[in-house]
């Protein structure tokens, strides 16, 4: 059990029988009423995102996941190919379990999944990854006096907003949790 005062981003909680993940969650005190825990949490099932509010100090059933390294090698139709690292076995999972993560996850990439029993729950990121920009307009000499920001396109087709000095071939830092721009690397 957790105590709804010590919720963490990435935390998966059981609800009316079925998972969510913590996305957001902020606390709020109006005057003489009892305090709340206003939260996002995205169903595991379905993907949807719900806000709910927690009383504060309600008692939550929190669900423990089973952490499994594998190494991503490459998309096939509509399906991720993932080799698991202890036993070499190829598997195929579908695209819709991996969401937004594929933008931060190149060929040959090691991941960690979040397993509930043999189900995939959901893809451990770091927080910070590094690509290469494949694609950008050139930035033109002057236009420097304002943080001014450019379209970029990854290897990953990923598209972002980055500084105007950023060219293609070089390799940039991306915040996988808020997909910003961090620093050139």
């Amino acid at each position: 059990m957790i105590n709804s005062n010590n919720l963490k981003r990435g935390i998966i909680i059981k609800l009316e029988d079925t998972l969510y993940e913590v996305l957001e969650y902020q606390h709020y005190k109006v005057g003489q009423r009892q305090a709340i825990v206003k939260t996002k949490l995205r169903n595991l099932d379905t993907h949807k995102i719900i806000e709910k509010n927690l009383k504060a100090g309600e008692k939550l059933e929190d669900v423990e996941l089973e952490n499994k390294k594998v190494q991503y090698l490459y998309k096939e139709n509509d399906n991720a190919v993932i080799m698991d690292l202890n036993t070499f076995e190829q598997s195929n999972i579908p695209l819709e379990v991996f969401g937004d993560s594929l933008n931060y996850i190149k060929e040959g990439d090691e991941i960690t999944l979040k397993l509930h029993g043999e189900r995939i729950m959901t893809i451990d990121l770091p927080p910070h990854v590094i690509l290469e920009v494949v694609y950008t307009e050139p930035g033109v000499r002057g236009d420097t006096v304002t943080s001014a920001t450019k379209n970029i396109k990854l290897e990953t087709g990923l598209e972002i907003q980055a500084p105007l000095f950023v060219n293609i071939g070089d390799k940039i830092k991306v915040d996988t949790r808020t997909g910003e721009y961090v620093e050139r690397v």
